[in-house]
This record gives C-alpha cells, structure tokens and sequence, in this order.
C-alpha cells in the first residue's frame, strides 16, 4: 500500500545508470526556472521593505529609496561577478561553503555552510509566506487562512521536487516565466504610460527634499531590508552540477541572465513605486497597488491585474524551490566532509537527495508555526542569513585570487571587495540597530556549529576504531553459545531452536515467567523437554511481570560466561511475522523491543528466526 501511494506522489524509481544521462539533467531555462525563483520573486516584497523602513518617519522619505536602490543594483553587479567566479573556481558545486572552508577555514566553512541551511528553510518559509499574502491580496476573503495555505504550498513543492530535478525544474517553467512576462510588461507599461503623459507624477516628494528626521541611521537599515531582494543569487553556484555540458559556462550564463532580470525588474519597480507615491498598506501590498494604479479600471485592465497577482502568488509560492534545489546539494557537500550525517548524501527513487528535501520542507513548516505565517517577522533573520555567507565568500574570493596571482591579484578581486565590503557594512548595520530581530540567528548558528564539529568527531572516531589492525588478525574463537528466547511452545519457537543447534556448541534455551502464567510456564517446560531433552531449559521468574529487564540480565550473565571460554554468544529471538504489514499492530512485539534492549550489548550477536504466517 506505501509503495503504491509513493509512486502515484513522486513516480516509479529511477535507474542509477541514468544519473549522469544528459535527458535528466538542466538546460539554461530550465535552471533559470528552478534556481533563480527565488532571487526573481524578492522584488514582491524587497523594495516594499525599503519604503516601509522610510515611511516609518514620513511618506515624503520616499524618494530616498532611488538612491538606495542604486547601491542595491551595485551590490548585485558585484555578486553577480563574484559568484560567477566561484562557479569556474569551485565547478562541483557548494557555493560560500566550499570557497570558505578552503580559503577562509573549515570553522568559516561551516558558519556559511549553516547560515545557508538557515537560510534555505527562511527562504522556503518567506516565499510561500509571501505568496500566500498575495493570493489573499487579490481574494480577501481567505485572510484567515494564510498560514494554511503557506503548509499546503510546503508539501506540494516537496513532493515535486521527490519527482526529481527534472520534472519540478519543467513545473517551475510556466509559473516562474509568466512572473517575468508580466512583471516585464508592468514595467513597460507604467513607462509607456509615463512617456505618453497618461500616467501623472505624484510622488510624496521631489528628488533631493530635505526631510526631518531621516538620518544616515534609517538610510543604512532601509538599505539592509531592501538587500532582501538578493537572496537567492548565490543558488547557482551551489548547483553547478545539475547543468548540462559545459556546466561552468551554462551556469555562468544563466546567473548573468537571471541578475539583468532581476536588475530590471528591481530599478523598475524602485522608480514606479516614486513615481506614483505609493504608501504601504496592511490590506493590500505596494506590487498589487502599482498594478492596480497602471492597468487601471477598465475590463481589460481588471482582467491584467488579475493575471499580474495570479503570476506574484505563484511565483512567492514557488520561489521556496530554490530552497528546495540548494539545501540538499548543500547537505551533502556537508555530508561528504562528515559534518553532517550521511543519510544526506544518499539519493531517493528519483536520483534526488530525498532527505535533504525532507529536512528542508519540516524546517520551514516549523518556522511558520513559529513565526504565525508573517514574513516581516522572518525577513530580519532571513537577511542576516544570507549576508553572513555572502561577505565569507567574497573574502574567500579575494584570498583565492591572492594565492592564484599573488600581487596582481587587485584586478581579479575588485568586485569581490566592494561586495565584501557592501556585506559587512550591511551585517553591521543589522547588529546595531536590528539586533532585536536577529537575535535568534546566533543560538542558532551556535547549536548547528556544535552539532556539525560533533557529527565530525563522531566519524573521525568511528573511522578509528573500524580501522583494521593486527589484532584483528589475531582473534580466535573456541566455539559458540546460542541462547533462544521462548516465549511459548509455538512453530517460531522449535525452528528456533533447531536452527540454534545446527549453528552452536552450546544452546540454551530460557523461558520468563510470571505469577499469572505460573500453570502454563509449567507446561512449556514439560512440553519443551519432550521436543528437546538434550538442551537446557531455563525458567526464571520475573516478580514484577517484566520480560525485558529479567531477560536483558540472563544474557548478560550467560555472555560473560561465554567471553571467558573464548566463545561467540549468540542470542536467537524466535518471532512470526503475518501476512500483511497492518496486522503487525495486532502483536506485542515483544521481540522488536528485545532487539533494541540488546543491540546495545558489547560481544552478543542477536539473530531473528521468523516464521511467516500464510493466513
């Protein structure tokens, strides 16, 4: 039944051999689809967050955010630049993580590698947040229900993308393609409009006006919330090998093409929202007013505005993919250096890393629940998130270009540094004045630093003690003592035993009783003896009715008896197993929580012996 239900929602499983198959990996549109969601749709809310830090002191503050706006363009030019050198420095992928942890040092590595993980599980939660805040602008009337409508976009982005690479990345097309053709058309249309006079000029402010109470203080965090707007921008760079041959230069490409779009798209929204003097709202966000004001009343400007927030809710929806693409290529880069368990580098049905995507999708389900759905309580930390492994990656760059040329290296490294420096300016700017909003960041950070150096001790020391040596060589065995557990004289139970007497030296057989089972324990040792008379049987009475705890000593003690001879210790637990799966819960299963007791036991191999029921 679990089988037939996995592949009606992810598909029939894919052969290993078509893991490097040309047909299953990314073309440049499709890349641009899937990893560049998340950057593109930021404009939704980026350049909002800039007017409502300004407007919090006057509406006339507005026309600051022109040239906040330019250094947002600047800093993005620099990324762009930047991550594009990363991709043909750092082909496999991993993004801040690897350019960090091999110029920087691992402990810089694995702050960038876990701000990005934070900041995955931020991206998938703001952007369905976001999206659905947008579904609810253009239908009031499911206000109260956003936060259910961000965890039904969570589960169905997950299970497209358990579909594999793919199949989501061919999903993603039409959402993420009709956002660009409208956002596009908006823009053209606002300055069309603009230029044919139909559009009058009412901004709060002219450019240049005086405005009291704006200080370099509000400029500086405004700036910061609207650098919002370039999260994402680094995905590519983590999934350089999901493209197509050449990878390096495909993937180069497609982040020049996404970074012109999302220029664009930022300048043009920046200028039109000045220029029509729009005012943030709680009812309704800046981008759906704008497209109210420019498509207008008519028919056929309703009809546009509805498709413009059709394309905003879905593309805010499936933004969260980017999340989805990057966190598991992430986790494994992480998995492979064992700062994160392995489970990550293992691929689902669909050549997929199933279990990055799982962990990605609860992380941001459980922010959500946290944060009650609200994207301006998420946006804070989503941003020091982001920041944090961007200024590492840029300082990585400009120590990687020292070592690559020396002292020539200033001309390859220029972009890297004012991104590096536009980076700190902004991670410093959050300490001082937003630090009550990203507090949270730091615990955070701390707990998955500790987590990742213990994951690493953990393998470092397993790796040890799995290593073969000469005393290996040297171990010897006299022979084996089996012990079989009965619980009553059943098939399971004289198998078991037979199968321990084709494989022991020495078998033994024990039988737990308690005071309520006093007859019928007499009667399984006299049954037991005319089956078996030659092996010994062991009746020990629990007095608080335990069988585990009586059972888990009895081992022990026969264990210990074992070792001193030099003989292995087997210990067989009979067991039946029905028909079908659901039945299960019908049983005690006794067996399963003796196995569990056991498996922690130094020198005791445990053995199933099931019996399989035809009916």
């Amino acid at each position: 039944m679990f089988t037939k239900m996995k592949i009606a929602l992810i598909g029939k499983a894919l052969k290993s051999a078509d893991e490097g198959d040309e047909e299953h990996l990314l073309t440049k549109s499709q890349a641009l689809a899937m990893l560049s969601s998340d950057a593109l749709s930021s404009i939704a809310y980026g350049p909002e967050q800039v007017v409502l830090v300004l407007t919090a002191i006057s509406a006339a503050a507005i026309w600051w955010s022109l040239p906040i706006g330019i250094i947002v363009l600047v800093l993005l030019a620099s990324l762009t630049i930047s991550y594009q050198q990363v991709i043909r420095a750092y082909p496999k992928g991993g993004g801040a993580y690897m350019v960090s942890t091999e110029n920087l040092s691992p402990l810089a590595g694995l702050v960038a590698g876990g701000s990005l993980l934070v900041d995955y599980m931020l991206t998938v939660a703001v952007s369905v947040s976001s999206g659905a805040d947008a579904i609810t602008s253009a239908l009031p009337v499911l206000k109260d229900y956003n936060l259910a409508i961000s965890l039904i976009l969570i589960v169905g982005l997950m299970l497209m993308n358990l579909r594999g690479l793919r199949e989501s990345a061919t999903s993603l097309m039409i959402p993420v393609y009709l956002f660009i053709a409208s956002t596009l058309f908006l823009i053209g249309f606002g300055f069309f409009q603009i230029a044919t006079g139909h559009l009058s000029y009412n901004a709060t402010a002219h450019v240049g006006k005086v405005v009291p109470g704006v200080g370099i203080i509000l400029l500086l965090r405004a700036f910061t919330s609207g650098s919002a707007s370039l999260t994402g921008v680094e995905a590519i760079s983590n999934a350089v090998p999901f493209f197509k041959k050449p990878k390096e230069r495909n993937a180069a490409q497609t982040l020049a093409i996404m970074s012109l779009i999302l220029g664009i798209m930022f300048a043009g929204i920046t200028f039109l929202n000045y220029w029509l003097g729009i005012l943030p709202s709680q009812h309704i966000t800046i981008l759906a007013q704008m497209a109210k004001i420019i498509f207008g009343n008519s028919a056929l400007g309703n009809a546009l505005f509805y498709v413009f927030q059709l394309s905003t809710a879905l593309i805010l929806a499936v933004a969260a993919n980017t999340g989805f693409s990057a966190f598991p290529m992430l986790s494994f880069s992480m998995a492979k250096n064992k700062y994160m368990p392995h489970m990550f580098m293992e691929k689902g049905a669909r050549l997929g890393y199933s279990n990055g995507i799982i962990t990605l999708a609860l992380g941001a389900i459980l922010l959500l629940l946290l944060s009650e759905g609200s994207t301006e309580r998420l946006i804070p930390l989503y941003t020091i998130g982001v920041f944090v492994p961007f200024a590492l990656s840029q300082t990585g760059m400009v120590i990687h270009w020292k070592r690559q040329y020396g002292k020539g290296f200033l001309r390859h490294s220029l972009a890297n540094i004012i991104g590096a420096a536009i980076c700190y300016l902004i991670i410093i700017v959050l300490l001082l004045f937003r630090l009550s909003d990203i507090w949270p960041f730091f615990p955070i950070i701390g707990a998955l630093m500790f987590l990742f150096i213990s994951i690493k001790h953990h393998y470092t020391n397993v790796a040890l003690q799995l290593r073969l040596t000469d005393e290996v060589k040297n171990i010897q065995y006299s022979g084996n003592t089996v012990l079989v557990l009965v619980g009553n004289m059943t098939q399971a139970s004289i198998r078991a035993v037979n199968y321990a007497k084709s494989i022991g030296d020495t078998v033994i057989a024990m039988h737990v009783s308690t005071l309520e089972t006093k007859e019928k324990d007499e009667e399984i040792d006299v049954e037991f003896h005319d089956y078996f008379p030659d092996v010994t049987f062991i009746n020990i009475e629990s007095t608080y009715r335990d069988i585990i705890g009586p059972t888990v000593r009895f081992v022990e003690k026969i264990s210990h008896e074992a070792n001193k001879e030099g003989q292995t210790m087997t210990v067989v637990i009979p067991r039946f197993v029905p028909k079908h799966g659901w039945q299960n819960m019908l049983h005690n299963q006794m067996s399963l929580r003796l196995k569990a007791r056991l498996r922690w036991h130094e020198d005791i191999v445990i053995s199933s012996y099931s019996f399989h029921l035809k009916k």
